[in-house]
This record gives C-alpha cells, sequence and structure tokens, in this order.
C-alpha cells in the first residue's frame, strides 16, 4: 500500500516550521582517538546509523575541494561529528564505516563514499542511498533529497542557511554543529519513518 505524497514547492517548504533535529547538547565532536574509541563503542551498538559528510565549497572554477571536512555518524540518541583535522580520530570511524552489519543511510551517498575512499582509504560499507527509497514510498516522479523527505514525511523545513559555510574551520559555530548534525540525523529519521510505515502495511 502507498501513501499518497504531493511534493511541495520550494515556496511550500520555506513557509513550513524549521526541523529541529538533534539538540545540541547531543551533538558530540570528536577530537581524538580516547573521544573516538568511545563514540565507535556507542556507534556499533546500533544497526542503522545516518550518514554524511560536508566539505569546505569551492567558489573558483577548476578549484578542487579538499574535503570531506567532516564525517557525521547519527544514533537516535547523539550525533558525532569527526573534523577530519583529527586523522586519529578518523582512523577509528572504519570500524563503523567498513562494518558491513551496520547500515549506513542517508542522501547523496555515492560522493560521500568516493571522497572518504580516495582520502582515508576507508571503503565504506553497507549503505543505502534515501533518495530512491522516499521517492519509491512517496510516489514522486522526481529525485527527493533530504529537504524535502523532511518536509514530506515530517511537515517541517530542514534548514540550508550553513550549507556554504567553511567546513574546515575549526571550532565549529553552534549553528553549523546543528546543520552538520541534522543531516545525518534526519536521513536516520527518514529511513526509521519510512519503515515503521511499510511495517503498519504488513
Amino acid at each position: 500500500m502507498e501513501v499518497p505524497f504531493n511534493r511541495p514547492t520550494k515556496e511550500q517548504i520555506r513557509e513550513l516550521p524549521v526541523y529541529q533535529g538533534v539538540d545540541l547538547a547531543n551533538i558530540i565532536v570528536v577530537t581524538n582517538r580516547g573521544e573516538a574509541i568511545a563514540a565507535v563503542s556507542e556507534l556499533i551498538k546500533h544497526s542503522v546509523l545516518g550518514f554524511d559528510t560536508e566539505s569546505k565549497p569551492t567558489f573558483k572554477k577548476g578549484e578542487v575541494s579538499s574535503g570531506p571536512h567532516l564525517i557525521q555518524l547519527s544514533c537516535l540518541s547523539k550525533t558525532f561529528i569527526f573534523p577530519t583535522i583529527f586523522p586519529e580520530a578518523v582512523e577509528e570511524t572504519a570500524q563503523v564505516l567498513s562494518n558491513a552489519s551496520i547500515k549506513k543511510v542517508g542522501f547523496g551517498l555515492a560522493d560521500d563514499k568516493k571522497i572518504i575512499l580516495q582520502k582515508f582509504g576507508i571503503k565504506v560499507e553497507n549503505t543505502l542511498e534515501l533518495s530512491s527509497k522516499v521517492q519509491k514510498f512517496t510516489g514522486v516522479k522526481q529525485k527527493v533529497g533530504a529537504r524535502v523527505a523532511v518536509a514530506m514525511l515530517f511537515g517541517q523545513r530542514l534548514t540550508k542557511s550553513a550549507q556554504t559555510s567553511n567546513w574546515a574551520a575549526f571550532p565549529l559555530q553552534d549553528y553549523q554543529l546543528k546543520y552538520a548534525a541534522n543531516d545525518s540525523y534526519s536521513a536516520l529519521c527518514v529511513e526509521i519513518e519510512i519503515e515503521k510505515s511499510n511495517n503498519s502495511f504488513v
């Protein structure tokens, strides 16, 4: 059974209440190996995680991104943010990213997987691209990104105000932390919502 959805316009999305997502208190910035080991021990308890990366945008023609500058992994209670300027912390993420028993869900993951492999030699296993899953679930014809998915499934607006900020900066501002965390956290919530709805129709 399919749920009828209408794809909202950009104007309609702008009118929606802002998606709050993760509280700042539940966003953990991981800066060393010890913190990373603690984060990984929490993350590996879960079978599904939200996943995303952020890279400092490029503005000049021919400029190559030096990203990713952040790797985000979310469970329902917390989001862990790994700034890649701390390589010892990033190394520990391989235990999660390369773990085929843990499903990593998100939007536009092909690029995320590619740059993580290229920069850190970590092969991200067991990923689920939500763009096509949401498209199939909602029955809309066009490709669905995170902003549209959140609007359709939750009636809220995923803010993109920090999208072009400097992700290579450290420490990050609170608004950047919220943006980065909600990119991976909202993906996890979308996956759970679809699975919950699908199971209720069985």
